[in-house]
């Protein structure tokens, strides 16, 4: 399988290490991996900021990018289901090939790569952080308010890890408060929600903080550092790649 790593602008501009760490995981499961050059922005800020109809042209770039592979693989679940869901309205009826094969990079290994091991280690104590996108536009792990059983993808590729310990914090699909623009416009009450979910995640006695949005571990990590709080940041896939 030919797979175009999508790496969203904001983890290119200010997590690259994500990328980085997303390209030898999916490497060192023995898979093809190319990465389009001259990516864009997937349209997400725009549109979500009322400009829907400008985002289009990001769109069909994005189209553009990654014709003729079979996957779409990126490590932000925010930005992938940006893509899934949003596009077949905005691309207003055009051929949307890439709905169909965009993954977020953990849907991605546990639900096509499926593989028995990880050569990870991390010993260290972590607390899963699930984003509202992944929750409940990818199914990463199962929204609490449909009162069936509990499931999460994360969890699962974190327990192929040598050494990680693995903790849950109340209301564990509770929203940070990010929401992009919603932090921008509401920032008083982002703030008060990033701090609850921050202190959350503190309580289960984890060292840190970790999911599969940079967003989402960006606001938390703010909340971190204004309050100078004895707890840390890590996306995902840093944890499932390191010391590849």
């Amino acid at each position: 399988m030919k797979i175009g790593l999508f790496i969203p602008c904001y983890v290119n501009a200010v997590y690259p290490e994500v990328g980085v760490a997303a390209y030898k995981l999916l490497k060192s499961l023995g898979l093809d991996v190319d990465y389009p050059e001259d990516q864009t922005c997937c349209g997400q800020p725009m549109a979500n900021a009322g400009f829907e109809k400008d985002s289009k042209k990001l769109a069909l770039t994005f189209e553009e990018k990654f014709k003729g592979y079979d996957y779409v693989v990126g490590p932000s679940a925010s930005c992938v289901a940006f893509v899934k869901v949003n596009y077949p309205n905005i691309l207003n009826g055009k051929k949307c090939e890439s709905v169909g094969k965009i993954y977020d990079i953990c849907e991605f290994i546990h639900d096509v790569v499926k593989p028995e091991k990880l050569q990870a280690s991390f010993h260290h104590k972590v607390s899963i952080h699930n984003s509202c996108h992944g929750v409940r536009e990818l199914g990463l792990s199962r929204p609490s308010e449909l009162g069936l059983p509990y499931y999460n993808k994360l969890r699962d590729l974190l327990q192929l890890v040598e050494g990680v310990e693995i903790f849950e914090p109340e209301h564990p699909d509770e929203c940070c408060g990010f929401g992009g623009m919603f932090a921008v416009e509401e920032p008083e009450v982002s703030i008060c929600m990033g701090q609850d979910k921050v202190h959350h995640h503190m309580d289960t006695g984890a060292e840190y903080i970790t999911g599969a949005d940079s967003s989402c571990l960006m606001h938390m990590q703010g909340v971190i550092d204004r309050e100078h709080l004895p707890i840390k940041t890590i996306h995902i896939v840093q944890i499932l790649a390191n010391g590849l």
